[in-house]
């Protein structure tokens, strides 16, 4: 099992840029497959990208590619988004998220598919 906390949430202006940070407790962080997401009040929660175990494998969702960086240093058991050139529609809760897939070079888009999640951070974008 593990446990999720998300740090690096703020407001910031459009144009500006921020980190997140997602420390995982526990052992064998390595063996996670894990992703970011946000959600809005009212709507449903959206994927944002995600990076496979060893960090070989990522992927975003369309509207993050250019902006969002998605990376993991698994010495530190941690997990990083870089969100550059922001936009208010950026703003959102953010999320991350993990499922235990050692050695996988897949990775993973629907919330159904992570079994564990932080608390989340906020992320306010002023125009």
């Amino acid at each position: 099992q593990v446990q999720l906390v998300e740090s690096g949430g703020g407001l910031v202006q459009a144009g500006g840029s921020l980190r997140l940070s997602c420390v995982a407790s526990g052992r064998a962080f390595s063996f996670y497959t894990t992703g970011w997401f946000r959600q809005v009040p009212g709507k449903e929660r959206e994927f944002v990208a995600a990076i496979s175990g060893l960090g070989r494998v990522t992927s975003y969702a369309d509207s993050m590619k250019g902006r969002f960086t998605i990376s993991r240093d698994n010495a530190k058991n941690t997990m990083y988004l870089q969100m550059d050139n922001l936009k208010p529609e950026d703003t959102a809760v953010y999320y991350c998220a993990a499922v235990m897939k050692p050695y996988s070079t897949i990775t993973y888009s629907l919330t159904s598919e992570y079994d564990y999640w932080g608390q989340g951070t906020q992320v306010t974008v002023s125009s």
